[in-house]
């Protein structure tokens, strides 16, 4: 709401009172968010070329101080206008073999995390939010992660696949010493208010196969586990013939602001909205559609 305030001033000697108007200005719009797209899902095993872990979807927070994806530091939460739309995606996790899908806010973007890979296709693993580790058939690089969103994959070394990387850490190189790679761990934010680790990377093929990162990421194994949905993590890679690698987990978009707004989703959007302390938090975990704030 406007705020107005009158000020009485004489205009010129001996003129009549006149009522200023002058503007002081309106009560701000402030939202900070934690943005993470689909985590990649992992790499399918066909006749002896093992699958990689899945890079975790990018990771993007402008809550407090907390840290954002790729170790970087605290994004500036978004100072908006009330009654505008804005537009919310949040990305689906990929299929195995398959990238995940971009989240978006605003004019905030977190790119889908790396799909992981096929040893008898494709050696390297893939560049997303997070890389996907590469595969076993070879000796091969991880996928790059996004700068400012997560970390690359590991890379397949004797025989063993890398593991996808997270929001925190890379994934673990594949080795015949620890077998496959571990996906790299992901973040805590207490946006909510309560602290949830999310984007952790898949864990690749190997012997014995390669852990899910924390935060999400899905196990190698027969098939490959798939990542938790809502956390962008990165599924995990097959480690027997003619498996599949595990679906990468959904992304998610929360969304933090001041009480004295109430939200309103899109019908293309399902979420739910909760209160902490002074603040109104949002929780959108599919869909894509436009947000707008009023006073509460």
């Amino acid at each position: 709401m406007a705020v107005i305030s009158v000020e009485q001033s004489n205009i010129a000697a001996g003129s009549p009172k006149y009522g200023r108007l002058s503007y002081v200005g309106e009560l701000p719009l402030t939202v900070a968010y934690l943005v993470i797209a689909g985590g990649g899902g992992g790499g399918t095993n066909e006749v002896g070329g093992g699958g990689s872990g899945g890079g975790a979807g990018g990771y993007r927070n402008s809550y407090a101080s907390e840290t954002s994806g790729g170790n970087s530091s605290t994004e500036t939460p978004l100072t908006l206008t009330r009654g505008a739309n804005y537009t919310v995606t949040v990305g689906g996790g990929g299929a195995a073999d398959t990238d995940g899908s971009d989240s978006v806010f605003s004019s905030v973007t977190s790119t889908g995390g790396g799909g992981g890979v096929n040893g008898n296709l494709v050696t390297n693993g893939r560049s997303g939010g997070s890389g996907s580790g590469a595969a076993r058939n070879g000796v091969g690089t991880g996928g790059a992660g996004t700068t400012g969103q997560g970390f690359s994959g590991g890379d397949s070394i004797n025989g063993h696949s890398g593991g996808g990387g997270g929001a925190s850490e890379a994934g673990d190189d594949g080795s015949s010493g620890t077998g496959g790679g571990d996906g790299g761990d992901g973040l805590a934010s207490s946006i909510t208010g309560s602290s949830v680790t999310r984007a952790g990377g898949g864990g690749g093929d190997g012997t014995p196969d390669g852990a899910g990162g924390a935060g999400g990421g899905g196990d190698g194994g027969e098939p490959g586990q798939a990542a938790t949905a809502n956390t962008g993590g990165g599924g995990g890679g097959a480690s027997a013939s003619n498996y599949s690698g595990g679906a990468g987990g959904s992304g998610v978009v929360v969304l933090r602001y001041s009480n004295k707004f109430v939200i309103t989703l899109g019908i293309g959007l399902t979420g739910s909205t909760a209160t902490d302390g002074d603040d109104n938090v949002t929780t959108i975990t599919a869909g894509s559609d436009n947000v707008s704030w009023a006073l509460a």
